[in-house]
C-alpha cells in the first residue's frame, strides 16, 4: 500500500472517531492540527516538441531554470522542474518490448501492447523529489533511467533512484567521465542563493567504447548517452551510461535484440513539470463547505510578468559531435568536443493548457488560468518556454487556497477562507534527516576489487550533507567491473578516456551557448580537483553520502 492511501486512511478514521464533536461544532478548537494530506496538486505544466527528422535522433540538448520552489524543504514533496524523458525510437516495432517478469509488464496494462514509453529510459532531470533523502530549498539535478522496464531505476555510478541501498554490481549502469565534478547519489546540488539562473544539459549518443565483448551474449550497440553540464563554473562532459546495461534485458527474449538505447536512435518526449506529491490540508467552514491549502509555491517573475522554464531545445545529428569522437577514438584527430549547432534541429514548441485535478476525487481545479497560463515566447532560433503571470507586478506565488464548488475546486484569495477551517493556521511537515547511502564494505565488492588509487575524500554540499570519495583508475571504478575485460580491453578504454580527458577542458562551450540569461553555479563543492600524480586517467567516485 502506498504511503498516499494509507494517509487518506488515516484521515477517514479521524473523521470517524471524531465525528460527534465535529457535530456538535464545526470550527475545530484552535489547537487542532489538521491531517495531512497528498494530491494538492496533480498534473503537468507541459509542452509538446515537433517530431525531428529521422536523422536528429542522436542527441538534445535545452537549458532549464533554476530556483526554490518552496521557502524550506518539506516531507514528502515532488514536484519535477522542466525536463524530458528520452526513449528509443521503436515506432516501427509490433511485438511487447518489456518481457514478463517485467515490473511494466507485469502491473502496466494500459502501456501495452509494446510498452514504448516505459521498456528504457533516461529521464531525471531538475526537481524536488519524496525519495531524496537530504532536503535542500534549491532543486537538485538528479539522474534517472530504467533499463529493465523500471525493475531498477539507476540514478550514479553506485546508486538508484529512490533507495539508498547500493546497486548490485549487474546492475550498475552509469559509468563517471569527468575528473572535476563529483556525482552524489542524492543529487548535484546548486550554489546558495540560484534563482531562476539556468542549467544547460545535454544527452548525446557518443562511440566512447566498444559495446560488444566477445563471447558474452546478446548483441550490444556502442552508444554511450553521455550527460554534459553548461553551468557557469563547470562545462562539458560528466557522465555516460554502460551501452552494456540497455542490452541484457534482452537475454532471453532475443526478440528485443538491438531495440534499446545501445543501438537504436532516441526520441525526446517533449518538456514538463511534473506535480507528483503535493501535501495539502482540507477543512469545512461552519457551513459545510469544503475548503484545501496547498504549500506556498514560488515562480521567479522578470519585469515582463514572464517565468523561464525550459529553452534553446535542440536535437541533434550524428554529425554534430558523433564522427569527430570516432575520429578522436581512432587516434586521428583531438576535436574540442564542442557540438556542431549546424547539424542541430530546433523543434516547434507548442504550451499545453495548465490543468491539474485536487484530491481523492481527482476534482478538476478551475481558476489558474486567470492567474497565470503556460506561454511560448522568444524568438524563431531560439524559443522559450515559460509562464506568464497575469497581474502587473506579479512575485510569482501559485494559488494556495481553494474552495469546492459543486465537483470543482476553486481557485480563491486567503481572505475568502473562513477561519472556522484553521487552514492558514497549519503548518506542513518540513523535511527530515534521511538514511545515508553507504557502499559495501566488503573488501570482495566491485568498490574495492581492484580498488581506489586514493582516498577517502570529503566535501559538504549545500544540502548539509557530506559526501565521502575515491579517486579510481578509470577502467577500474566500480561500475565497469561487471563487463569482465580483459587486459588488452581495459587499456584500449583507459586509452580512449585519457585522450578526452586531456582535449576537453571545463571551460569549453560545448553545448550552443544560451541566447539571453544567466547561467546558474554548481556547488562549489562538487568541483574538485585531481590529486597529484593523477591528473590524467583518474575519476572521483562517491561511495557514501551522510548528513553531517
Amino acid at each position: 500500500m502506498g504511503k498516499s492511501s494509507i494517509l487518506q486512511e488515516a484521515y477517514v478514521f479521524l473523521l470517524f472517531s471524531g465525528a460527534l464533536s465535529f457535530i456538535a461544532s464545526a470550527s475545530p478548537s484552535s489547537a487542532e492540527k489538521l491531517p495531512e494530506q497528498y494530491g494538492g496538486l496533480k498534473g503537468y505544466i507541459s509542452m509538446n516538441v515537433s517530431k525531428p527528422p529521422s536523422d536528429f535522433r542522436y542527441g538534445v540538448s535545452f537549458y532549464s531554470s533554476v530556483w526554490p520552489l518552496l521557502k524550506t524543504p518539506l516531507d514528502s514533496f515532488q514536484i519535477g522542474l522542466p525536463a524530458t524523458w528520452i526513449i528509443p525510437d521503436n515506432t516501427d516495432f509490433k511485438e511487447p518490448l518489456c518481457p514478463p517478469g517485467t515490473f511494466a509488464r507485469d502491473n502496466w496494462p494500459e502501456r501495452g501492447p509494446y510498452y514504448r514509453d516505459v521498456f528504457q529510459t533516461i529521464e531525471g532531470g531538475l526537481g524536488f523529489w519524496a525519495s531524496t533523502q537530504f532536503g535542500s530549498p534549491t532543486p537538485k539535478y538528479r539522474i534517472n533511467g530504467t533499463p529493465d522496464g523500471y525493475n531498477h531505476q539507476i540514478s550514479s555510478p553506485g546508486f538508484g533512484f529512490g533507495d539508498p541501498n547500493p546497486l548490485p554490481a549487474n546492475i550498475m549502469g552509469i559509468a563517471q567521465l569527468s575528473n572535476r565534478i563529483l556525482l552524489p547519489p542524492d543529487g548535484f546540488t546548486f550554489k546558495k542563493g540560484a534563482n531562476g539562473e539556468v542549467l544547460g544539459n545535454a544527452w548525446m549518443a557518443l562511440p566512447l567504447m566498444s559495446g560488444d565483448v566477445p563471447s558474452q551474449n546478446p548483441p550490444t550497440g556502442d552508444q554511450c548517452w553521455t550527460l554534459f553540464f553548461n553551468a557557469a563554473n563547470f562545462k562539458g562532459p560528466v557522465a555516460f551510461w554502460i551501452p552494456r546495461i540497455w542490452s541484457m534485458l534482452s537475454a532471453g527474449y532475443p526478440v528485443i535484440d538491438g531495440r534499446g538505447l545501445d543501438a537504436r536512435p532516441a526520441i525526446m518526449a517533449g518538456g514538463a513539470m511534473e506535480f507528483n506529491t503535493v501535501p495539502y490540508f482540507q477543512n469545512h467552514d461552519d457551513a459545510g463547505n469544503t475548503y484545501a491549502r496547498i504549500p506556498e509555491i514560488l515562480f521567479p517573475v522578470d519585469k515582463s510578468g514572464r517565468t523561464t522554464l525550459m529553452e534553446d531545445v535542440r536535437t541533434y545529428s550524428k554529425e554534430a559531435l558523433w564522427d569527430s569522437v570516432q575520429s578522436m577514438m581512432e587516434g586521428k584527430i583531438k576535436p574540442t568536443g564542442k557540438f556542431n549547432s549546424f547539424y542541430s534541429w530546433s523543434p516547434a514548441l507548442t504550451a499545453n493548457r495548465i490543468n491539474f485535478r485536487q484530491g481523492s476525487e481527482n476534482l478538476p481545479i478551475h481558476g489558474i488560468g486567470d492567474i497565470v497560463q503556460t506561454e511560448v515566447f522568444g524568438k524563431p532560433s531560439s524559443r522559450t518556454f515559460g509562464l506568464e503571470w497575469k497581474t502587473p507586478g506579479s512575485t510569482g506565488i501559485f494559488p494556495e487556497y481553494y474552495k469546492q464548488v459543486g465537483e470543482e475546486m476553486e481557485v480563491i484569495p486567503a481572505n475568502q477562507v473562513p477561519e472556522s477551517t484553521q487552514l492558514q493556521s497549519q503548518q506542513f511537515q518540513p523535511s527530515g534527516k534521511g538514511k545515508s547511502y553507504e557502499c559495501p564494505a566488503d573488501s570482495t565488492s566491485v568498490w574495492w576489487t581492484p580498488g581506489p588509487k586514493r582516498g577517502p575524500y570529503h566535501a559538504k554540499l549545500t544540502d548539509g550533507s557530506v559526501v565521502t570519495y575515491y579517486w579510481y583508475r578509470f577502467v577500474d571504478q566500480p561500475s565497469l567491473q561487471h563487463l569482465h575485460l580483459n587486459e588488452k580491453q581495459k587499456e584500449d578504454l583507459q586509452a580512449r578516456f585519457e585522450r578526452i580527458q586531456s582535449a576537453w577542458k571545463t571551460k569549453t562551450d560545448y553545448i550552443p551557448p544560451l541566447a539571453h540569461g544567466k547561467l546558474v553555479s554548481i556547488d562549489p563543492a562538487l568541483i574538485v580537483k585531481p590529486p597529484k600524480g593523477l591528473e590524467i586517467g583518474y575519476v572521483p567516485i562517491v561511495a557514501q553520502q551522510t548528513q553531517k
